[in-house]
């Protein structure tokens, strides 16, 4: 394999031959010389090679190649008179893979705009930008692997394909092999889902949480990472329809072992994207979110503050003029009070716990007051919320009347309740939006230019 760019410009200058292969970002012309910027992907910045015209042995090539053509350079390389790299390389032969005519090529060396690039995905991974946050992104999965393996967590793949609601909000894809031009149906008029793939209503998973609690209840501590889906439409900024979820869950576990692990999380994670991804995070500081460096720094510098949704709701109602939606006891938190307490109350990442039972899931652990459950949301400055967890409800009864009072039907869960049944133990767990996560940690403003080929609405082109 040859070497990638990102390695050839940390080396010195050398008379050993070496082959370069990648994308041409510029090319510029004099007498006899010819410049070309290559770049694979490999890190920000191009490599530059020089071509000398008069000397060249396929100058027929030269012309052919345009800005997004497909090359594989051999030369040597020499020390560099310019200001932006150390080394260059003098080419002495240079492949013609794939051409780009200029005239038909759709990105040419300008900005285009990121809305523009949405409708070329299968080509934007070429532009700076792009290819900067698939770096991190990389970056940021390698991490999470890591920090659960280092903690001996197992990872977990849960099914794509799901039977149960775990959020309980309905907003489901639907599977089904029946044919919608003849669809079969009971005697009584309804659906009959005996004559579908799998026997009954089948959607694709939410959450890989209910699944996960099986094996947290045998193995201890285990993690998912995979894709979930939700059919919300919603053509938000922050929303997709596919999007991946990294999903703890921890057997013997209460709520403050769960903000213990969430924060020393992402920590580790952002902790990680600052040492490993230095240059592309300066590209992001610079031209996309001024300070988003910063940003994490300073949340992996700081001890997150804990608050109770009551004290929460009582500091914000101080403020409730400045607000869109005004806030009181049992309203939902807006991304703009999540903002509001950690930027100016507490000026740092902020976990709330311990909610009104009504506006969240009903697997969450009923405290003793019955009205609040034990859960907490992990807020941070920029973005407000980044996690969502709580401690599981371990008691039958408790979690049995739960559903009931949330119109679930308890026997949809019968596996679900048999945790509880057979030793059952103190449980908890969180969920991180992967792709939210990125597009926080990048400062990109649509979470549909940080997943390669973004899922909502009526956007399914590629």
């Amino acid at each position: 394999m040859n070497a990638r760019i990102s390695h050839v410009l940390k080396k010195d200058p050398s008379s050993e031959p070496i082959i370069v292969e990648g994308w041409v970002r510029t090319k510029r012309e004099s007498k006899h010389v010819c410049f070309l910027e290559i770049n694979d992907g490999s890190c920000l910045k191009g490599l530059q090679v020089v071509i000398d015209t008069k000397n060249f042995k396929n100058s027929d090539i030269i012309a052919k190649i345009t800005t997004g053509a497909a090359v594989s350079c051999n030369g040597t390389l020499v020390a560099s008179p310019g200001e932006n790299q150390t080394v260059e390389l003098q080419a002495q032969e240079i492949i013609l893979h794939g051409e780009a005519p200029v005239d038909t090529y759709p990105l040419q060396k300008k900005r285009h705009t990121l809305e523009y690039l949405r409708e070329i995905a299968h080509l934007r991974a070429r532009t700076n930008i792009i290819g900067a946050v698939a770096r991190v992104r990389n970056e940021v999965s390698f991490a999470v692997h890591n920090f659960f393996r280092e903690r001996n967590f197992l990872y977990v793949h849960t099914p794509i394909i799901s039977t149960s609601d775990a959020e309980g909000a309905g907003e489901m894809f639907q599977v089904t092999t029946l044919n919608l031009d003849n669809i079969p149906k009971t005697p009584e008029g309804s659906i009959d889902y005996s004559q579908d793939f799998f026997g009954r209503k089948a959607s694709l998973t939410v959450s890989g949480q209910l699944e996960g609690e099986t094996y947290a209840l045998a193995l201890k501590n285990i993690y998912t990472f995979g894709p979930t889906f939700r059919a919300e439409n919603s053509n938000t900024k922050r929303h997709l329809s596919e999007f991946w979820m990294i999903e703890p869950e921890m057997a013997f576990c209460t709520l403050e072992g769960d903000m213990a692990v969430a924060e020393d999380f992402l920590k580790y994670v952002f902790k990680h994207v600052l040492d490993h991804c230095s240059e592309d995070m300066q590209f992001f500081s610079q031209w996309v979110e001024k300070g988003v460096a910063d940003t994490l720094k300073s949340v992996v510098e700081k001890p997150f503050i804990h608050m109770t949704y009551t004290d929460a709701v009582t500091e914000l109602e101080k403020n409730n003029s400045h607000f869109d939606f005004p806030v009181s006891w049992g309203v939902d938190l807006q991304t703009e009070h999540e903002r509001y307490l950690t930027e100016t109350v507490c000026k740092g990442p902020v976990i709330v716990t311990d909610y009104p039972k009504e506006i969240k899931a009903f697997y969450m652990k009923l405290n003793d007051d019955g009205k609040t459950v034990r859960a907490m949301d992990v807020l941070v400055p920029r973005l407000g919320e980044i996690i969502g967890g709580s401690e599981r409800e371990s008691r039958l009864a408790v979690l049995t009347e739960r559903m009931i009072s949330l119109d679930l039907n308890p026997d949809d869960y019968w596996w679900y309740l048999d945790l509880r049944r057979f030793g059952s133990v103190p449980h908890a767990g969180f969920g991180l939006g992967f792709d939210r996560a990125i597009q926080y940690i990048t400062g990109m403003q649509n979470i549909r230019d940080v997943i390669p080929f973004p899922r909502a609405a009526k956007q399914a082109d590629f």
